[in-house]
């Protein structure tokens, strides 16, 4: 079993296509409870969620908001998820901390800092760490390898939807796409498999940190991800 792992998750798995709330009861308790079955194993966790059931840059463009206030709209959003998943997992019985990028709220969010973020998970604490990298232009991808790097983790779960890892192409758009139960993250760069973006693989490529990509679909997946059982793909370094 990994003994300090980041999860990364989209926005996306807060939400439902079919329902014009943000953050759908069911998919909120879904997460946490897999979050939770992780904590009850002692393992220690890191969260960075995305924005996209919240706000997109595509819809910026459409209204004519510029790339770094919508951005930081989109920074926002993350801490809106941290905190939604946070306040539900506290009511489960699970300690937790929400740190952000950007300015803190005071009662509600603490700036981040990377001891004390690492202080908190060796107490056990769920760790959600909002508002990216608090810089515009950066993904939460390369917001998650960075605070994966950081915080030293082993790995890095992405839990995705619809997919059970990682295809030679996308499987919902091509029949002949195969699926590849492990692959390096050369062998990423030479296929242009994009699980991460870029700037979020070239930090993380020479490192010992290991991708699990795996389907949310499964609440126990997250266990499973994290004591290295086979449910998914493993991104990692060539030997």
């Amino acid at each position: 079993m990994y003994k300090r792992i980041l999860l990364k998750l989209s926005g996306e798995a807060l939400g439902v296509k079919s329902s014009d709330n943000i953050i759908d009861v069911d998919s909120l308790n879904g997460v946490t409870a897999g979050i939770k079955k992780l904590h009850d194993q002692g393992v220690e966790v890191a969260v960075v969620i995305g924005a996209g059931n919240i706000w997109r840059g595509k819809v910026a463009e459409k209204i004519g908001i510029d790339r770094v206030p919508a951005d930081f709209m989109g920074m926002l959003g993350t801490v809106i998820n941290a905190v939604a998943m946070s306040s539900n997992l506290n009511r489960l019985g699970v300690p937790t901390e929400v740190y952000s990028a950007v300015p803190a709220i005071e009662g509600v969010t603490k700036p981040y800092d990377q001891e004390e973020a690492k202080k908190s998970l060796k107490e056990g604490k769920i760790c959600f760490l909002a508002g990216g990298t608090g810089k515009p232009f950066f993904t939460t991808d390369t917001a998650a390898a960075l605070r994966a790097i950081e915080t030293e983790c082993n790995a890095i779960l992405m839990a995705k939807n619809g997919v059970k890892g990682v295809y030679t192409k996308d499987p919902n758009v091509y029949k002949d796409a195969k699926f590849l139960p492990e692959v390096t993250y050369k062998e990423m760069e030479e296929l242009k498999i994009q699980i991460m973006d870029a700037s979020a693989i070239e930090l993380i490529k020479d490192t010992d940190l290991e991708i699990l990509v795996f389907s949310m679909s499964d609440p126990t997946n997250f266990d499973k991800a994290a004591r290295g059982e086979n449910v998914g793909t493993i991104c990692k370094k060539e030997k």
